[in-house]
Protein backbone atom coordinates (compact mmCIF):
# COMPACT_ATOMS: atom_id res chain seq x y z
CA UNK A 1 0.00 0.00 0.00
CA UNK A 2 1.31 3.48 -0.86
CA UNK A 3 2.81 5.79 1.53
CA UNK A 4 0.05 8.65 0.74
CA UNK A 5 -3.20 5.88 1.61
CA UNK A 6 -1.19 4.86 4.76
CA UNK A 7 -1.22 8.45 5.67
CA UNK A 8 -4.25 9.19 4.72
CA UNK A 9 -5.78 6.68 6.57
CA UNK A 10 -3.68 7.02 9.59
CA UNK A 11 -4.85 10.87 9.65
CA UNK A 12 -8.37 10.57 8.98
CA UNK A 13 -8.67 7.21 11.65
CA UNK A 14 -6.35 9.42 14.65
CA UNK A 15 -8.75 12.92 13.37
CA UNK A 16 -11.78 10.10 13.72
CA UNK A 17 -10.97 8.82 17.16
CA UNK A 18 -10.88 12.86 18.49
CA UNK A 19 -14.19 13.84 16.61
CA UNK A 20 -16.01 10.51 17.66
CA UNK A 21 -15.25 10.99 21.46
CA UNK A 22 -16.28 14.17 21.47
CA UNK A 23 -19.46 13.89 19.33
CA UNK A 24 -20.11 11.36 21.86
CA UNK A 25 -19.67 13.16 24.86
CA UNK A 26 -21.36 15.94 23.38
CA UNK A 27 -24.63 13.63 22.45
CA UNK A 28 -24.58 12.32 25.34
CA UNK A 29 -24.93 15.69 27.40
CA UNK A 30 -26.97 16.19 24.91
CA UNK A 31 -29.38 13.42 25.26
CA UNK A 32 -29.26 13.68 29.17
CA UNK A 33 -30.83 17.50 28.41
CA UNK A 34 -32.77 15.47 26.73
CA UNK A 35 -34.08 13.22 29.16
CA UNK A 36 -34.22 15.83 31.52
CA UNK A 37 -36.61 17.84 28.91
CA UNK A 38 -38.58 15.42 28.45
CA UNK A 39 -39.55 14.85 32.04
CA UNK A 40 -39.91 18.61 33.09
CA UNK A 41 -42.18 19.43 30.49
CA UNK A 42 -45.80 18.12 29.09
CA UNK A 43 -45.57 16.22 25.96
CA UNK A 44 -47.53 18.57 24.55
CA UNK A 45 -44.73 21.44 25.24
CA UNK A 46 -41.94 19.27 24.03
CA UNK A 47 -43.60 18.60 20.94
CA UNK A 48 -43.79 22.47 20.62
CA UNK A 49 -40.26 22.39 21.39
CA UNK A 50 -39.06 20.28 18.55
CA UNK A 51 -41.32 22.10 16.36
CA UNK A 52 -39.24 25.49 17.55
CA UNK A 53 -35.94 24.62 16.92
CA UNK A 54 -36.81 22.43 14.28
CA UNK A 55 -37.91 25.61 12.04
CA UNK A 56 -34.77 27.06 14.06
CA UNK A 57 -32.28 24.44 11.90
CA UNK A 58 -34.24 25.94 8.47
CA UNK A 59 -33.37 29.67 9.51
CA UNK A 60 -30.01 28.54 9.93
CA UNK A 61 -29.47 26.36 6.98
CA UNK A 62 -31.03 29.20 4.81
CA UNK A 63 -28.37 31.89 6.17
CA UNK A 64 -25.58 29.75 5.59
CA UNK A 65 -25.93 29.80 2.04
CA UNK A 66 -24.52 26.36 1.42
CA UNK A 67 -21.39 27.81 2.84
CA UNK A 68 -20.43 25.35 5.12
CA UNK A 69 -19.07 22.61 3.33
CA UNK A 70 -18.38 24.58 0.65
CA UNK A 71 -16.07 26.69 2.48
CA UNK A 72 -13.92 23.61 3.82
CA UNK A 73 -13.87 22.25 0.35
CA UNK A 74 -12.05 25.49 -0.80
CA UNK A 75 -9.57 25.99 2.03
CA UNK A 76 -8.52 22.03 1.55
CA UNK A 77 -8.43 22.76 -2.57
CA UNK A 78 -6.33 25.77 -2.38
CA UNK A 79 -4.18 24.82 0.89
CA UNK A 80 -3.26 21.50 -1.51
CA UNK A 81 -1.86 23.83 -4.12
CA UNK A 82 -0.51 26.51 -1.90
CA UNK A 83 -2.80 29.29 -2.52
CA UNK A 84 -2.82 30.84 0.82
CA UNK A 85 -3.89 34.27 -0.50
CA UNK A 86 -7.29 32.61 -2.11
CA UNK A 87 -7.50 30.48 1.15
CA UNK A 88 -7.86 34.03 2.94
CA UNK A 89 -9.66 35.88 0.72
CA UNK A 90 -12.36 32.88 0.95
CA UNK A 91 -12.59 33.11 4.56
CA UNK A 92 -12.95 36.63 5.12
CA UNK A 93 -15.55 36.63 2.29
CA UNK A 94 -17.69 33.82 3.74
CA UNK A 95 -18.33 35.27 7.03
CA UNK A 96 -18.89 38.72 5.71
CA UNK A 97 -22.21 37.39 3.77
CA UNK A 98 -23.56 34.84 6.08
CA UNK A 99 -23.44 37.84 9.09
CA UNK A 100 -25.70 39.84 6.43
CA UNK A 101 -28.00 36.93 5.62
CA UNK A 102 -28.18 35.42 9.16
CA UNK A 103 -28.66 39.09 10.61
CA UNK A 104 -31.80 39.32 7.89
CA UNK A 105 -33.48 35.68 8.17
CA UNK A 106 -33.02 36.43 11.67
CA UNK A 107 -35.11 39.40 11.54
CA UNK A 108 -37.67 37.78 9.14
CA UNK A 109 -37.87 34.89 12.08
CA UNK A 110 -38.96 37.72 14.27
CA UNK A 111 -41.14 39.26 12.75
CA UNK A 112 -43.28 36.27 11.03
CA UNK A 113 -43.34 34.27 14.28
CA UNK A 114 -47.20 34.93 14.90
CA UNK A 115 -48.09 34.50 11.53
CA UNK A 116 -45.66 30.41 11.59
CA UNK A 117 -47.45 29.67 14.65
CA UNK A 118 -50.76 30.70 13.69
CA UNK A 119 -51.31 30.03 10.51
CA UNK A 120 -49.10 27.28 9.55
CA UNK A 121 -49.02 24.88 12.71
CA UNK A 122 -52.24 26.35 13.95
CA UNK A 123 -50.23 26.35 17.51
CA UNK A 124 -50.33 29.81 18.88
CA UNK A 125 -48.36 28.94 21.97
CA UNK A 126 -45.34 28.38 19.28
CA UNK A 127 -45.50 31.58 18.86
CA UNK A 128 -42.74 32.88 21.81
CA UNK A 129 -40.77 29.91 21.78
CA UNK A 130 -40.23 31.07 17.74
CA UNK A 131 -39.48 34.41 18.87
CA UNK A 132 -36.67 33.78 21.48
CA UNK A 133 -34.82 31.16 19.04
CA UNK A 134 -34.80 34.06 16.39
CA UNK A 135 -32.33 36.14 18.32
CA UNK A 136 -29.95 32.92 18.31
CA UNK A 137 -29.70 32.23 14.21
CA UNK A 138 -26.38 34.84 13.65
CA UNK A 139 -24.94 33.18 16.86
CA UNK A 140 -25.71 29.63 15.44
CA UNK A 141 -24.46 30.17 12.03
CA UNK A 142 -20.96 31.77 13.21
CA UNK A 143 -20.35 29.16 15.09
CA UNK A 144 -21.03 26.46 11.84
CA UNK A 145 -18.92 28.95 9.78
CA UNK A 146 -16.09 29.05 12.16
CA UNK A 147 -15.84 25.45 12.24
CA UNK A 148 -15.93 25.17 8.57
CA UNK A 149 -12.89 27.30 8.79
CA UNK A 150 -11.07 25.26 10.88
CA UNK A 151 -12.28 22.12 9.25
CA UNK A 152 -10.69 23.42 6.09
CA UNK A 153 -7.42 23.35 7.68
CA UNK A 154 -7.49 19.67 9.16
CA UNK A 155 -7.99 20.33 12.27
CA UNK A 156 -10.26 18.54 14.40
CA UNK A 157 -9.65 20.08 17.94
CA UNK A 158 -11.52 23.12 18.15
CA UNK A 159 -14.62 21.69 17.08
CA UNK A 160 -14.56 19.35 20.15
CA UNK A 161 -13.67 22.22 22.29
CA UNK A 162 -16.29 24.81 21.08
CA UNK A 163 -18.99 22.80 19.63
CA UNK A 164 -19.25 19.60 20.61
CA UNK A 165 -18.45 20.31 24.23
CA UNK A 166 -18.77 24.02 25.49
CA UNK A 167 -22.21 24.41 23.93
CA UNK A 168 -23.56 21.27 25.06
CA UNK A 169 -21.93 21.89 28.59
CA UNK A 170 -23.67 25.15 28.49
CA UNK A 171 -26.67 24.01 27.37
CA UNK A 172 -27.11 21.16 30.17
CA UNK A 173 -26.04 23.74 33.05
CA UNK A 174 -28.30 26.26 31.77
CA UNK A 175 -30.97 23.99 31.45
CA UNK A 176 -30.37 22.31 34.69
CA UNK A 177 -30.38 25.94 36.43
CA UNK A 178 -34.09 26.54 34.96
CA UNK A 179 -35.32 23.69 35.71
CA UNK A 180 -33.66 24.18 39.78
CA UNK A 181 -35.08 27.28 39.74
CA UNK A 182 -38.27 25.80 38.30
CA UNK A 183 -38.92 28.40 35.31
CA UNK A 184 -41.40 28.06 33.18
CA UNK A 185 -41.40 26.15 29.35
CA UNK A 186 -40.64 29.85 27.94
CA UNK A 187 -37.80 29.88 30.67
CA UNK A 188 -36.33 26.71 29.61
CA UNK A 189 -36.21 27.72 25.80
CA UNK A 190 -34.32 30.99 26.80
CA UNK A 191 -32.20 28.86 28.79
CA UNK A 192 -31.10 27.26 25.53
CA UNK A 193 -30.89 29.90 23.33
CA UNK A 194 -28.60 31.96 25.62
CA UNK A 195 -25.86 28.49 25.60
CA UNK A 196 -26.02 28.92 21.93
CA UNK A 197 -25.16 32.94 21.91
CA UNK A 198 -22.05 32.63 25.34
CA UNK A 199 -20.21 30.18 23.12
CA UNK A 200 -19.93 32.11 20.16
CA UNK A 201 -19.31 35.19 21.72
CA UNK A 202 -15.91 32.79 23.45
CA UNK A 203 -15.92 31.16 20.02
CA UNK A 204 -15.39 34.15 18.20
CA UNK A 205 -12.63 35.50 20.64
CA UNK A 206 -10.86 32.30 19.99
CA UNK A 207 -10.83 32.76 15.85
CA UNK A 208 -10.29 36.48 15.99
CA UNK A 209 -6.56 35.16 17.82
CA UNK A 210 -5.79 32.11 16.45
CA UNK A 211 -6.86 32.55 13.04
CA UNK A 212 -8.53 35.67 11.42
CA UNK A 213 -6.16 38.75 13.19
CA UNK A 214 -3.01 36.66 11.85
CA UNK A 215 -4.84 35.94 8.01
CA UNK A 216 -6.20 39.65 7.29
CA UNK A 217 -2.56 40.79 5.73
CA UNK A 218 -3.23 37.97 3.00
CA UNK A 219 -6.98 39.23 2.29
CA UNK A 220 -6.76 40.41 -1.23
CA UNK A 221 -9.48 42.41 -3.07
CA UNK A 222 -10.13 39.35 -5.92
CA UNK A 223 -13.12 38.73 -7.19
CA UNK A 224 -13.93 35.14 -5.32
CA UNK A 225 -17.29 35.88 -4.55
CA UNK A 226 -18.80 34.02 -7.98
CA UNK A 227 -16.46 31.04 -7.88
CA UNK A 228 -17.77 30.65 -4.03
CA UNK A 229 -21.30 31.23 -4.15
CA UNK A 230 -21.50 29.15 -7.37
CA UNK A 231 -20.45 26.11 -5.97
CA UNK A 232 -21.92 27.03 -2.40
CA UNK A 233 -25.54 27.66 -3.42
CA UNK A 234 -25.98 24.13 -4.70
CA UNK A 235 -25.07 23.07 -1.65
CA UNK A 236 -27.90 25.26 -0.09
CA UNK A 237 -30.15 23.63 -2.25
CA UNK A 238 -28.98 20.55 -0.80
CA UNK A 239 -28.62 21.10 2.42
CA UNK A 240 -32.67 22.46 2.58
CA UNK A 241 -33.71 19.49 0.78
CA UNK A 242 -31.88 17.52 3.17
CA UNK A 243 -33.42 19.03 6.24
CA UNK A 244 -36.40 18.14 3.69
CA UNK A 245 -35.94 14.51 4.45
CA UNK A 246 -35.08 15.31 7.75
CA UNK A 247 -37.66 17.22 8.87
CA UNK A 248 -40.86 17.29 6.84
CA UNK A 249 -41.74 14.38 9.03
CA UNK A 250 -41.23 16.48 12.18
CA UNK A 251 -43.20 20.12 10.53
CA UNK A 252 -45.75 17.57 8.57
CA UNK A 253 -47.37 15.58 11.89
CA UNK A 254 -47.31 18.83 13.43
CA UNK A 255 -49.69 20.19 10.65
CA UNK A 256 -51.74 17.06 10.07
CA UNK A 257 -51.87 15.67 13.78
CA UNK A 258 -51.10 16.55 17.16
CA UNK A 259 -48.13 17.90 19.78
CA UNK A 260 -48.54 14.35 21.15
CA UNK A 261 -47.70 12.28 18.37
CA UNK A 262 -44.56 14.94 17.38
CA UNK A 263 -43.28 14.26 20.44
CA UNK A 264 -43.37 10.46 20.30
CA UNK A 265 -41.75 10.73 16.48
CA UNK A 266 -39.09 13.18 18.14
CA UNK A 267 -37.93 10.78 20.21
CA UNK A 268 -37.51 7.76 17.71
CA UNK A 269 -35.34 10.18 14.71
CA UNK A 270 -32.38 11.63 17.31
CA UNK A 271 -32.12 7.87 18.21
CA UNK A 272 -32.03 6.65 14.85
CA UNK A 273 -29.74 9.58 14.14
CA UNK A 274 -26.84 7.98 16.24
CA UNK A 275 -25.97 5.55 13.62
CA UNK A 276 -24.88 8.35 11.57
CA UNK A 277 -22.20 9.60 14.44
CA UNK A 278 -19.51 7.72 13.11
CA UNK A 279 -19.78 8.29 9.35
CA UNK A 280 -20.52 12.16 10.55
CA UNK A 281 -17.26 12.16 12.39
CA UNK A 282 -15.14 10.44 9.93
CA UNK A 283 -16.48 12.99 7.57
CA UNK A 284 -15.18 15.76 9.43
CA UNK A 285 -11.77 15.38 8.14
CA UNK A 286 -12.20 13.03 5.14
CA UNK A 287 -13.65 15.78 3.50
CA UNK A 288 -10.41 17.88 3.88
CA UNK A 289 -7.75 14.88 3.00
CA UNK A 290 -9.85 13.74 0.28
CA UNK A 291 -9.67 17.21 -1.31
CA UNK A 292 -6.09 17.88 -1.01
CA UNK A 293 -5.57 14.36 -2.45
CA UNK A 294 -7.84 14.92 -5.34
CA UNK A 295 -6.18 19.22 -6.00
CA UNK A 296 -3.10 17.10 -6.78
CA UNK A 297 -4.95 14.07 -8.83
CA UNK A 298 -4.11 11.11 -6.97
CA UNK A 299 -7.41 9.19 -7.81
CA UNK A 300 -6.13 5.63 -7.40
CA UNK A 301 -5.33 6.67 -3.25
CA UNK A 302 -9.09 8.23 -3.22
CA UNK A 303 -10.58 5.36 -4.61
CA UNK A 304 -8.70 2.78 -2.16
CA UNK A 305 -9.18 5.40 0.75
CA UNK A 306 -12.76 5.46 0.39
CA UNK A 307 -13.49 1.36 0.11
CA UNK A 308 -11.19 1.03 3.29
CA UNK A 309 -13.04 3.79 5.44
CA UNK A 310 -17.04 2.56 4.28
CA UNK A 311 -15.94 -0.71 5.34
CA UNK A 312 -14.88 0.27 9.14
CA UNK A 313 -17.83 2.68 9.18
CA UNK A 314 -20.46 0.25 8.41
CA UNK A 315 -18.27 -2.35 11.07
CA UNK A 316 -18.79 -0.25 13.98
CA UNK A 317 -21.91 1.59 13.27
CA UNK A 318 -23.52 -2.34 12.79
CA UNK A 319 -23.14 -2.33 16.82
CA UNK A 320 -25.50 0.16 17.24
CA UNK A 321 -27.73 -0.70 14.51
CA UNK A 322 -28.46 -4.31 15.68
CA UNK A 323 -29.35 -2.71 19.46
CA UNK A 324 -31.59 -0.26 17.84
CA UNK A 325 -33.65 -3.07 15.59
CA UNK A 326 -33.54 -5.94 18.14
CA UNK A 327 -33.80 -3.78 21.56
CA UNK A 328 -36.16 -0.49 20.43
CA UNK A 329 -38.38 -0.87 23.20
CA UNK A 330 -35.95 -1.43 25.80
CA UNK A 331 -34.20 1.57 24.80
CA UNK A 332 -37.32 4.02 24.37
CA UNK A 333 -38.28 2.69 27.96
CA UNK A 334 -34.79 3.08 29.71
CA UNK A 335 -34.08 7.41 28.41
CA UNK A 336 -37.34 8.04 27.89
CA UNK A 337 -39.91 6.17 30.24
CA UNK A 338 -42.54 3.72 29.30
CA UNK A 339 -44.89 6.09 27.72
CA UNK A 340 -42.39 5.97 24.85
CA UNK A 341 -42.59 2.55 23.75
CA UNK A 342 -45.15 3.24 21.25
CA UNK A 343 -42.63 4.80 18.99
CA UNK A 344 -40.43 1.12 18.79
CA UNK A 345 -41.49 0.51 15.01
CA UNK A 346 -40.74 3.95 14.09
CA UNK A 347 -37.26 3.91 15.46
CA UNK A 348 -36.63 0.43 13.64
CA UNK A 349 -37.93 2.08 10.36
CA UNK A 350 -35.64 4.98 10.87
CA UNK A 351 -32.78 3.17 11.74
CA UNK A 352 -32.73 0.85 8.73
CA UNK A 353 -32.72 4.07 6.69
CA UNK A 354 -29.91 5.65 8.11
CA UNK A 355 -27.94 2.61 8.44
CA UNK A 356 -28.73 1.57 4.56
CA UNK A 357 -27.26 5.29 3.82
CA UNK A 358 -23.91 4.23 6.06
CA UNK A 359 -23.75 0.70 3.73
CA UNK A 360 -22.85 2.80 0.99
CA UNK A 361 -20.70 4.97 2.21
CA UNK A 362 -18.70 8.47 1.51
CA UNK A 363 -20.74 9.19 -1.81
CA UNK A 364 -22.27 12.48 -0.88
CA UNK A 365 -19.24 14.14 0.77
CA UNK A 366 -16.63 12.72 -2.27
CA UNK A 367 -19.12 13.61 -5.13
CA UNK A 368 -18.76 16.90 -2.84
CA UNK A 369 -15.27 16.98 -3.33
CA UNK A 370 -15.04 16.23 -6.90
CA UNK A 371 -17.21 19.24 -7.62
CA UNK A 372 -20.64 17.59 -8.06
CA UNK A 373 -22.56 20.10 -6.08
CA UNK A 374 -25.35 20.71 -9.17
CA UNK A 375 -25.52 16.58 -9.22
CA UNK A 376 -25.95 16.34 -5.63
CA UNK A 377 -29.03 19.29 -5.28
CA UNK A 378 -31.17 17.76 -8.02
CA UNK A 379 -30.45 13.62 -6.50
CA UNK A 380 -31.65 15.19 -3.12
CA UNK A 381 -34.73 17.27 -5.07
CA UNK A 382 -35.83 14.55 -6.42
CA UNK A 383 -35.36 12.36 -2.85
CA UNK A 384 -37.41 15.47 -0.93
CA UNK A 385 -40.39 15.11 -3.59
CA UNK A 386 -40.38 11.44 -3.17
CA UNK A 387 -40.48 12.38 0.54
CA UNK A 388 -43.09 15.02 0.87
CA UNK A 389 -45.75 12.53 -1.10
CA UNK A 390 -44.86 9.45 1.05
CA UNK A 391 -45.77 12.15 4.13
CA UNK A 392 -48.96 13.13 2.27
CA UNK A 393 -50.19 9.69 1.70
CA UNK A 394 -48.72 7.75 4.50
CA UNK A 395 -49.18 10.17 7.78
CA UNK A 396 -53.06 10.48 7.41
CA UNK A 397 -52.89 6.05 6.95
CA UNK A 398 -50.29 5.84 9.42
CA UNK A 399 -49.30 8.24 11.77
CA UNK A 400 -45.77 8.57 13.14
CA UNK A 401 -45.31 5.42 11.49
CA UNK A 402 -45.91 6.34 7.88
CA UNK A 403 -43.60 9.12 8.76
CA UNK A 404 -40.67 7.18 9.35
CA UNK A 405 -41.61 5.10 6.31
CA UNK A 406 -41.31 8.06 4.29
CA UNK A 407 -37.71 9.52 5.48
CA UNK A 408 -36.12 5.98 5.08
CA UNK A 409 -37.57 5.37 2.09
CA UNK A 410 -36.04 9.25 1.14
CA UNK A 411 -32.76 8.56 2.95
CA UNK A 412 -31.92 5.43 0.29
CA UNK A 413 -33.13 6.54 -2.63
CA UNK A 414 -30.95 9.77 -2.28
CA UNK A 415 -27.87 7.42 -1.48
CA UNK A 416 -28.20 5.26 -4.23
CA UNK A 417 -28.01 7.75 -6.81
CA UNK A 418 -25.41 9.81 -5.14
CA UNK A 419 -23.51 6.32 -5.51
CA UNK A 420 -24.90 4.97 -8.58
CA UNK A 421 -23.21 8.60 -10.10
CA UNK A 422 -19.87 8.25 -8.31
CA UNK A 423 -19.31 4.70 -9.23
CA UNK A 424 -20.93 5.61 -13.23
CA UNK A 425 -18.10 8.97 -13.64
CA UNK A 426 -15.33 7.45 -11.07
CA UNK A 427 -15.25 3.76 -10.58
CA UNK A 428 -15.67 4.24 -7.13
CA UNK A 429 -17.77 2.16 -4.87
CA UNK A 430 -16.83 0.14 -1.50
CA UNK A 431 -17.48 -3.41 -2.63
CA UNK A 432 -14.95 -5.22 -1.95
CA UNK A 433 -15.28 -9.07 -1.56
CA UNK A 434 -14.41 -8.99 2.16
CA UNK A 435 -17.22 -5.78 2.59
CA UNK A 436 -20.07 -8.07 1.02
CA UNK A 437 -18.88 -10.72 3.66
CA UNK A 438 -19.65 -8.70 6.17
CA UNK A 439 -22.58 -7.16 5.41
CA UNK A 440 -23.91 -11.00 4.77
CA UNK A 441 -22.54 -11.81 8.32
CA UNK A 442 -24.78 -9.40 10.01
CA UNK A 443 -27.94 -9.68 8.04
CA UNK A 444 -27.79 -13.27 9.03
CA UNK A 445 -27.16 -12.29 13.19
CA UNK A 446 -29.53 -9.68 13.10
CA UNK A 447 -32.09 -12.49 11.86
CA UNK A 448 -31.42 -15.18 14.74
CA UNK A 449 -31.33 -12.82 17.49
CA UNK A 450 -34.23 -11.26 16.36
CA UNK A 451 -35.84 -14.65 16.93
CA UNK A 452 -33.83 -15.21 19.97
CA UNK A 453 -34.93 -12.12 21.51
CA UNK A 454 -39.01 -12.92 21.06
CA UNK A 455 -38.40 -16.69 22.06
CA UNK A 456 -37.28 -15.27 26.28
CA UNK A 457 -38.87 -13.18 28.45
CA UNK A 458 -37.02 -9.93 27.67
CA UNK A 459 -36.11 -7.86 30.45
CA UNK A 460 -32.83 -5.40 30.64
CA UNK A 461 -30.83 -7.97 32.38
CA UNK A 462 -31.72 -10.45 29.53
CA UNK A 463 -31.01 -7.56 26.88
CA UNK A 464 -27.62 -7.12 27.94
CA UNK A 465 -27.06 -10.95 28.19
CA UNK A 466 -28.23 -11.39 24.04
CA UNK A 467 -26.09 -7.96 23.27
CA UNK A 468 -23.14 -9.64 25.07
CA UNK A 469 -23.68 -13.17 23.06
CA UNK A 470 -23.86 -11.09 20.14
CA UNK A 471 -20.64 -9.13 20.27
CA UNK A 472 -18.96 -12.06 21.32
CA UNK A 473 -20.14 -14.46 18.59
CA UNK A 474 -20.10 -11.50 16.14
CA UNK A 475 -16.65 -10.76 16.67
CA UNK A 476 -15.40 -14.57 16.10
CA UNK A 477 -17.12 -14.85 13.31
CA UNK A 478 -15.39 -11.62 11.56
CA UNK A 479 -12.77 -12.91 12.56
CA UNK A 480 -13.59 -16.40 11.37
CA UNK A 481 -14.75 -15.23 7.60
CA UNK A 482 -11.31 -14.03 6.51
CA UNK A 483 -13.05 -10.46 6.49
CA UNK A 484 -10.32 -8.02 7.30
CA UNK A 485 -7.16 -6.66 4.61
CA UNK A 486 -4.06 -5.83 5.05
CA UNK A 487 -4.99 -2.20 4.79
CA UNK A 488 -7.34 -2.55 7.99
CA UNK A 489 -3.91 -3.26 10.00
CA UNK A 490 -3.22 0.26 9.37
CA UNK A 491 -6.56 1.49 10.94
CA UNK A 492 -5.21 -0.37 14.06
CA UNK A 493 -2.13 1.40 14.15
CA UNK A 494 -3.63 4.89 14.17
CA UNK A 495 -6.04 3.04 16.79
CA UNK A 496 -3.44 2.56 18.91
CA UNK A 497 -0.94 5.49 18.64
CA UNK A 498 -4.32 7.47 19.17
CA UNK A 499 -5.81 5.90 22.45
CA UNK A 500 -2.39 4.80 23.56
CA UNK A 501 -3.37 0.98 24.06
CA UNK A 502 -1.62 -2.12 23.05
CA UNK A 503 -3.15 -4.08 20.21
CA UNK A 504 -0.28 -6.23 19.20
CA UNK A 505 -2.13 -9.27 20.12
CA UNK A 506 -5.51 -8.24 18.31
CA UNK A 507 -3.05 -7.99 15.26
CA UNK A 508 -1.22 -11.39 15.71
CA UNK A 509 -4.81 -12.80 15.73
CA UNK A 510 -6.16 -10.96 12.74
CA UNK A 511 -2.68 -11.11 10.32
CA UNK A 512 -3.20 -14.73 9.80
CA UNK A 513 -7.01 -14.08 8.79
CA UNK A 514 -6.21 -11.56 6.02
Amino acid sequence: MSEIINGSLQQIAKGTGIIFIGTMIGSLLAFIGRIILVRFVSQSEYGIYSLAFTILGIFVMISTLGLGDGLTRHIAYYKGKGDETKVSTIIFLSIKIVLVTSIFIGTISLLTSDFISANIFKSPELSMPLKIISISIPFIVLINIFVAITRGFGIVNVKIYFQDLLKSILSLLFLIIAVLLKLSFIGVVYAIVLSSITTCLIFAAYMAKKYLLPMRKNVVSEPMTKELLSFSIPLLAVSMLMMVLSWTDTLMLGYLTTPDIVGLYSVALPLAMLLSMIITSMSFIYIPIIAKLYSQNLIYELKKTYAILTKWVFLISSIIFFILIVFPDIVLDILFGSRYISASVALQILAFGFFMNICLGFAYNTLLVLGKSKFLMWTFAISAIINIILNMILIPLMGFIGASIATAVSIIIAKVLNAIELYRFFNIHPFSKNYIKLVGLLIVFIFVFYILRNLVIMSFFAAVALFLLFLVSYGFSIVFIKSFDSEDIMILLAIEKRLGVNLTTLKKILKPWM
